[in-house]
């Protein structure tokens, strides 16, 4: 009588689908980060403020991974925003060392790292709200859809300005690495059109690759309640 080998049955990482596995690797490695990035922190408060998006973001697309799963290009862009914003928050955006370098190197006044950070704030976002319009509007293939995403990334950023306003309110100098405007008056002006920069350049250079990436099966779907 044959003796047949029974299979072991396959581990859960095994079980996941590609498109599945470069999120939970997302996922894993942005936590990670965020755990790192406390230890040593120049200020924790800062720290705590900037990394709270992180903190409250990932939980919520981890629980609504299966209902509304986002597609990898959006996913790779949320996990290279978070890494900013970890930066950031462990060494202020006034003082982490890339930022000094670009300085130094280019005999800036100030450390750019801010800049980027919301030149990011518009970039990211922008590619988040167009996957949210495309998937769950009538707006796939309009005009207004560029439009509509540029100014809802203006909001985010007009909103964020204002918290920064209130931290400012409340906090004192307390709040002054938070704020990271070193010396900058216009520093709440540059921040939104950094912003405005960095939606209208998503649109223009990932649009195509976004909708390439919404082509995967499952992404079509409308989310569900």
């Amino acid at each position: 009588m044959a003796v047949t080998t029974p299979i072991p049955a396959p581990s859960p990482a095994a079980r996941l689908s590609p498109s599945r596995r470069l999120p939970a690797a997302l996922a894993v490695a942005v936590t990670a980060a965020l755990v790192v990035s406390r230890f040593g922190a120049a200020d924790p408060t800062t720290w705590l403020l900037e990394t709270v998006w992180v903190m409250a973001g990932l939980p919520l697309i981890i629980l609504f991974r299966n209902r509304f799963p986002l597609s990898g290009l959006l996913c790779a862009l949320l996990a290279a925003h978070a890494l900013v914003l970890v930066v950031g928050g462990h060494y202020t955006y006034a003082e982490v060392p890339v930022g000094d370098w670009v300085r130094d190197g280019l005999g800036w006044e100030r450390n750019p790292y801010d800049r980027f950070g919301h030149l990011m704030q518009g970039f990211v976002p922008a590619i988040l709200v167009r996957e949210l319009l495309v998937r769950t509007s009538p707006l796939r293939g309009s005009r207004w859809l560029p439009v509509l995403t540029v100014c809802a990334c203006l909001a985010f950023s007009a909103v964020f300005e204002m918290l920064e306003w209130l931290a400012a309110v409340t906090g004192g100098e307390a709040a002054d690495a938070f704020l990271g405007t070193q010396g900058d008056v216009w520093d709440t002006q540059w921040d939104m059109f950094c912003a405005l920069i960095g939606a209208v350049c998503a649109l223009l250079f990932l649009s195509r690759l976004h909708d390439r990436s919404l082509t995967r099966p499952g992404l079509n779907k409308q989310a569900r309640a």
